[in-house]
């Protein structure tokens, strides 16, 4: 993506040098609106008639709505651009959502200047940024970029450069992990996704591994080497490795990186199976995230896991029925060959408990069953009841919607397998999603403090933009990884 420029600026209104700028408005319970804090020296260029002028456009406060006035020389910029918080009391999310709408809105302007920043300035930064996203890498004609320049009103201290540095890098932490997934298969595979995050990891210092197929085979890999043996373009095992100063908890982290996902020979429908580009956004979650922890030097140690394999049909794939022997020895009869993400988890999730740490956090695109239970834009989160609530406490505090989930007993029962250790899947439809959570715990270590997010839905907009999430992979859950990683930081 081309990002904007960002700086931080607390010149008087008069004194501002921007084509725009951005004010924030807020609906008053009684009915009406009024401006958001930042916006009274606006105000007063129009001598206090600026909520009259906007009401006569239309405005009326509501979340992400967005009016235009034109200054008529009253200041510099030509335009203020004034959105929507919605209700009173705006929360980081009301703003980070305000400040993605209006980025969206600033398409083609050279230089903005953003009153948003007053309520929340690092809320305003990463909407600002997010919603500034765009993806044309492969349009002939890419069309206006996105705003050149975005000023956030602010003092210029050591304590509001650091939020804008940890904004900015996590947003484009996000903006990482949007690209891998927005990237189309034929181009994002698994040798190729390797590379990326080998290329990736390295620019920021990080220790690299990759187990091409000839060693995934030596190690006994068979949950990966099984759902990539019907495609010409083999799986890969990525390791990136941080260690932060003084870092006193070990965090690793995991992520299903199934880079075109046909369901193999139980093939899915074909509607809508162009979307299962994105079946790899967990591992692009977690590739971003450990690169993340090493660019603000988080006092840990993170470890990524990510298995990459290509599911398809052909002649030479894995079949209903097949029994796989998994990294450490268990064995899965496979009922199902598009229940895959699961497999491959199983051998990275056994790996990951080798290095021996304090926190397990894995992600994936997994089950259908997730949007079912919980729509398209809630994460659903299973594992270790008190670390799964955390996560989930703070993916919501984030903005990321995370909800904690059951893993109930009885589903266990229902993958037991005829032949094999276990089923990749159950006899029937339901609790699909609690079922796949069962069948990971099987291969988490005892005692473990873990969580697995599945962003099936939450993954990937197949709609209009909003806020500021853009159309395409979302970068979910990157900023809910980041911030757990930072509470572990400073918590424990």
């Amino acid at each position: 993506m081309t990002a904007p420029k960002l700086a931080l600026s607390d010149n008087a209104v008069t004194d501002i040098t921007a084509d725009v700028v951005v004010i924030g408005t807020v609906q008053q319970d009684g009915g009406g609106f009024t401006l958001a804090p930042g916006a009274e020296a606006v105000d007063a260029v129009f001598d206090g008639s600026l909520v009259d002028v906007l009401t006569s456009l239309g405005a009326g406060g509501k979340a992400e709505e967005v009016v235009k006035v034109p200054t008529l020389g009253r200041l510099k910029a030509g335009v203020v651009l004034a959105v929507g918080l919605g209700k009173a009391d705006p929360t980081a999310e009301q703003v980070r959502r305000a400040a993605g709408a209006a980025a969206r809105a600033l398409t083609g302007v050279k230089r903005a200047h953003n009153f948003l920043s007053v309520v929340d300035l690092r809320a305003a930064i990463e909407g600002t940024v997010l919603g500034a996203y765009t993806f044309t890498q492969y349009k002939s004609e890419a069309g206006e970029g996105p705003v050149g320049r975005v000023d956030f009103a602010s003092p210029n201290t050591k304590e509001t450069k650091a939020v804008l540095k940890t904004a900015t890098a996590i947003a484009e932490a996000v903006a990482t992990a949007r690209d891998l997934i927005n990237t189309p298969p034929n181009d994002l595979f698994p040798a190729s996704f390797a590379e990326r995050a080998v290329k990736l990891g390295e620019a920021a210092g990080l220790t690299v591994e990759v187990l091409d197929e000839k060693a995934l085979r030596r190690g006994g890999y068979g949950g990966i080497l099984g759902v990539g043996s019907g495609s010409a373009r083999l799986p890969r095992l990525v390791r990136l490795s941080y260690k932060g100063p003084k870092a006193a908890k070990k965090v690793a982290l995991v992520g299903k990186g199934i880079t075109f996902d046909t369901g193999g020979i139980s093939i899915k429908p074909a509607a809508n199976m162009e979307e299962m580009t994105s079946d790899m956004s967990g591992a692009a979650a977690v590739v971003a995230s450990v690169v993340l922890a090493a660019k603000l030097k988080y006092p840990l140690e993170v470890i990524a896991t990510v298995p990459i394999a290509e599911n398809m049909p052909s002649g030479t794939s894995y079949r209903p029925g097949d029994v796989l022997t998994m990294y450490g020895g268990k064995t899965v009869e496979v009922l199902n060959t598009d229940a895959e993400g699961r497999l491959i988890l199983a051998d990275a999730i056994v790996r990951a408990g080798e290095d021996d740490p304090d926190y397990l956090i894995e992600t994936a695109t997994l089950t259908g069953a997730q949007v079912v239970a919980l729509g398209k834009r809630t994460a659903g989160v299973m594992g270790s009841d008190d670390f799964r609530d955390r996560v989930a406490r703070i993916g919501q505090s984030v903005g990321e919607n995370a909800w904690a989930m059951p893993l109930p007993d009885e589903l266990r029962s229902d993958l037991d397998s005829r032949v094999a250790d276990l089923a990749n899947v159950t006899g029937h439809r339901w609790g699909g999603m609690l079922a796949a959570g069962q069948f990971l715990k099987e291969f988490v270590p005892d005692g473990l403090d873990w969580a697995h997010i599945d962003v099936a839905g939450p993954a990937y907009n197949s709609g209009g933009a909003y806020g500021y999430t853009t159309r395409g992979g979302t970068g979910v859950p990157v900023r809910t990884i980041a911030a757990v990683l930072a509470d572990i930081a400073e918590n424990g």
